[in-house]
């Protein structure tokens, strides 16, 4: 199936060693650069004894950084684990903790996070692109000191040899470690013909790395011998500002991003015309913002439904299924159906048996791009996949009689704003920390920014009634992650329950958009 990517950057370097890789303010790495700076970031690793398989951490924001070290973890036979620098301190720790790692990679603005994770593992390494202190080391000199020898992992041999690990929250809201293979993250000939790639392809990459969009978007442009710029910080004029400099022709953008660059000042005048494709996915888009990105931008178009255990590709509605004025507008409602390497099945939620088109039930997929399971979570991977190796998505939806998914709800609580995964528990056990607070569930409600808000109905102690919503949220800001925080917060006088006890959230969700407070 390969080249995988450590075997395709090889063979761009040796063909093409002067062709950019990756831009970074103005900065440009060649992949003949790339290849050998990884290999001495691989030969860096090793030298510190960690063997095959053994966690490395990074904090740091799209750019060289992320490429050098997703390609010299990959050579080396190592596993890299790209933090979420936007978590509180104690979020950070308990995913490093759970990791097991053993040398984080940080860039300076980080390095806070990255000593309050040393100070919580034992022995645990800091490279620093910053000023390091005397135990750590300095990126630039830790990485010069070591040789240009490529270790020579990642080839065909090495098609199920992990080398990423995403953290994805779980709805008992513990961070768990979706482990990722080489062959796991291969775009392959379909994907590659479906999108459009070419050596000659100028790549945007702004999603955080931390996060499938980010870093597979990152792998899918190497592989392919694409020019890759990066931009620490998605700004949307900044964004608007690089795609006409740059002549990008690919991006990825989930539709909060879209939300807000269709609606800059000036954005019809911009010049877009070497725009070719736009992917977008990771949240729901409305068809009206679907319309007016296209009239925009005027590229093709392409959605990607997925999740971080699928490597985001379960289905894709290709540019040819675009056609907002045509006879198959409704498409444009759909997630598209699957490619020729990945199967979908649809089935009932009681039962677990397929059902048959146009029936709503729990979405199923099964294909190379399925991650192998959770980092040592062997519950959690036995409610993932069936017997028969159908990963769960914990989706609702519908195939229509062509093959076409419509995706009707998240069997999952799960909040999805602005491309984050936002898991309901998490934010509700910061809330019910507060003394004030007697009882709170958490959900989400539209949002025509953010596809969704975070919303949270609380009930308050008797004695507690001047408490208000500002001071709950500021309250949540050190627990969590400002994305995480409540927007919107509802006092009610009770949650409704169904016998069991269980929050009838949907009741929640119905009465409060139409601006109903008490609940009896």
């Amino acid at each position: 199936m390969g080249p995988y990517l450590p075997d395709s950057v090889r063979r761009h370097a040796m063909l093409r060693p002067q062709a950019p890789a990756i831009t970074e303010a103005r900065e440009t790495l060649s992949y003949g650069s790339l290849d050998t700076r990884s290999n001495k970031i691989a030969q860096a690793l090793l030298s510190a004894g960690l063997g095959t398989g053994a966690r490395v951490g990074c904090l740091v924001r799209p750019g060289r950084l992320s490429a050098e070290l997703l390609l010299a973890c990959a050579k080396a036979g190592l596993v890299l684990a790209p933090l979420n620098w936007r978590l509180a301190e104690r979020e950070l720790t308990a995913v490093a903790r759970d990791a097991q790692l053993e040398v984080v990679v940080t860039q300076e603005e980080f390095l806070p996070g990255a000593r309050a994770v040393r100070g919580a593992i034992s022995g645990l390494r800091v490279v620093t692109t910053g000023e390091p202190a005397p135990d750590e080391s300095a990126y630039e000199a830790w990485l010069e000191a070591a040789p240009d020898i490529d270790p020579g992992r990642g080839g065909e041999s090495d098609a199920h040899m992990v080398f990423l690990q995403l953290y994805t929250s779980g709805t008992t809201g513990r961070p768990k470690g979706v482990q990722l293979t080489l062959e796991n993250l291969h775009a392959g000939e379909i994907q590659a013909a479906e999108l459009g790639w070419s050596e000659d392809s100028v790549s945007l990459n702004a999603m955080p790395v931390f996060h499938i969009a980010g870093t597979g978007w990152l792998a899918t442009a190497l592989g392919a011998g694409a020019h890759t710029v990066a931009l620490p910080d998605l700004v949307p004029q900044r964004v608007v500002d690089v795609l006409e400099s740059e002549r990008v022709t690919h991006v990825l953008f989930v539709p909060a991003v879209l939300q807000m660059l269709t609606q800059l000042p000036g954005i019809r005048e911009r010049d877009f015309s070497a725009l070719r494709l736009i992917v977008y996915g990771a949240s729901p888009i409305t068809p009206a913002l679907l319309r007016r990105s296209m009239e925009i931008f005027g590229c093709d178009f392409c959605q990607r439904y997925g999740q971080t255990e699928t490597t985001g590709c379960v289905t894709r509605l290709l540019p040819v299924d675009h056609d907002a004025d045509g006879p198959r507008a409704h498409l444009l409602r759909s997630a598209g159906n699957t490619s020729s390497d990945v199967d979908l099945v649809i089935t009932d939620l009681a039962t677990g048996k397929p059902v048959p088109a146009g029936t709503v039930g729990e979405i199923l997929t099964r294909s190379h791009h399925v991650t192998p399971g959770y980092w040592q979570r062997a519950e959690e991977n036995a409610e993932l996949f069936t017997d028969e190796g159908w990963l769960r998505t914990g989706d609702a939806g519908y195939v229509d009689e062509e093959g076409y998914l419509f995706i009707t709800d998240r069997i999952k609580d799960m909040v999805i704003t602005g491309g984050e995964n936002v898991y309901p528990i998490e934010v509700e056990s910061a809330l019910a920390e507060h003394p004030a607070v007697r009882d709170v569930a958490v959900f989400g409600t539209p949002d025509e920014q953010w596809g969704e808000a975070v919303t949270a109905a609380v009930v308050l102690n008797a004695d507690a009634a001047g408490t208000t919503e500002a001071e709950l949220i500021d309250f949540t800001r050190a627990r969590i992650a400002s994305y995480k925080k409540p927007r919107v917060i509802h006092f009610v006088d009770e949650l409704p329950r169904n016998p069991t006890g269980k929050v009838l959230k949907h009741v929640l969700r119905k009465v409060l958009a139409k601006g109903g407070s008490g609940m009896q």
